[in-house]
């Protein structure tokens, strides 16, 4: 009876392991957009490349323990009619040693290079890194070029091959930042600059979120990476360094642009264009905000439907969010300002 009771206590671990694991797995064998299996970064490769050896020894340790425990349940089980003790004994000097010394061997084979490469990952990344200052808000990612002079929201353009150099702070709470496929996280912290390199190995568009729960919004706090060649980055950043765009032969946006620097409205208060009135920083900088992908925090593709949905109720996307108008705009005006704030590319 008792032995059926342990084949029938196998059999449901198994299942539940079975199911754990496959669930454990989706994210790495499924290979989402953000998924650690595809490093495109030499930190991020490096710390797969960890993972996946220490999986293996884990599993390997995992087979051992269940192989001598699945042995010792079947050879040293109750047998029908058996009705002597089994012999007593206290203690095997020779097991405990052994049970003792392995784990610490494993420890150290994991801790030595684990070590090894936190040290590895706070290196000098040389005079040829591209600076980045990187600053976490309630629930937007700020990207400052210094060499450049160049402040963007949400999209950090870098350069495949060439190192990069973040200096990571916050302007309320802690954040963390994290591309998976590029790098491992680090916080945004206010008060402190955290540094933190690495190299992009592929070019591509990645994706990435904060990863310290930074309120309310902290799922939609998203940002992409995109890894250029040195040509393609060249470019961007002399489209980025042009002044904002003249929009005067386009009417409809000449409405919005009086809407915008109407000083009631709210607008300039919170956010800059370059080589205007308009100096607000608590918002992201909208100079070329018509050459961006993604706004309000990485949530929605910047098109003309979304920025309206975005401009009639930003509470209603994304509710807590800091952007709160003054008052409610008429569609006339969310289609004046739609059309001059896709202008400035």
């Amino acid at each position: 009876m008792k032995s059926q009771a342990v084949w029938r206590w196998l059999r449901q671990a198994s299942i539940i392991g079975a199911v754990a694991l496959a669930a454990a797995g989706c994210g790495v064998v499924g290979r989402g957009p953000a998924s650690t299996a595809l490093p495109a970064g030499d930190n991020a490769k490096t710390i797969w490349d960890m993972f996946i050896w220490i999986f293996w020894i884990s599993v390997l340790v995992f087979l051992v323990v269940a192989v001598v425990l699945t042995i010792a349940l079947i050879r040293f089980r109750e047998r029908p009619g058996e009705t002597r003790l089994p012999r007593q004994i206290h203690g095997n000097t020779r097991l405990e040693i052994a049970w003792t010394l392995v784990p610490v061997v494993i420890l150290a084979v994991i801790a030595v290079p684990t070590i090894s490469n936190i040290f590895a990952f706070d290196r000098d990344p040389g005079p040829n890194a591209i600076k980045v200052k990187v600053i976490g808000h309630q629930w937007w990612w700020e990207f400052q070029y210094p060499d450049y002079n160049i402040v963007t929201a949400d999209d950090l353009h870098i350069v495949v091959n060439r190192p990069v150099l973040l200096e990571m702070t916050s302007a309320d709470v802690i954040h963390s930042f994290w591309p998976p496929e590029l790098s491992g996280k680090r916080d945004a912290i206010p008060g402190k600059t955290n540094l933190w390199s690495f190299t992009p190995l592929k070019t591509g568009e990645y994706q990435g979120q904060c990863a310290q729960f930074c309120g309310d919004q902290h799922a939609n706090m998203r940002f992409r990476v995109i890894v250029q060649t040195q040509e393609e980055f060249d470019a961007w950043v002399k489209q980025q360094q042009q002044p904002a765009a003249d929009v005067s032969n386009n009417p409809l946006a000449v409405k919005g642009q009086q809407i915008f620097f109407t000083p009631s409205n709210g607008c300039i208060g919170c956010h800059m264009i370059n080589g205007t009135q308009a100096q607000g920083k608590v918002g992201p900088n909208l100079t070329h905000f018509g050459s961006r992908d993604i706004i309000a925090g990485g949530i929605l593709t910047n098109t003309p439907e979304n920025l309206s949905k975005w401009l009639t109720d930003p509470q209603a996307v994304k509710p807590g969010a800091k952007m709160v108008l003054p008052r409610k705009l008429t569609p006339d005006e969310v289609q004046a300002l739609v059309a001059y704030l896709e202008s400035l590319k």
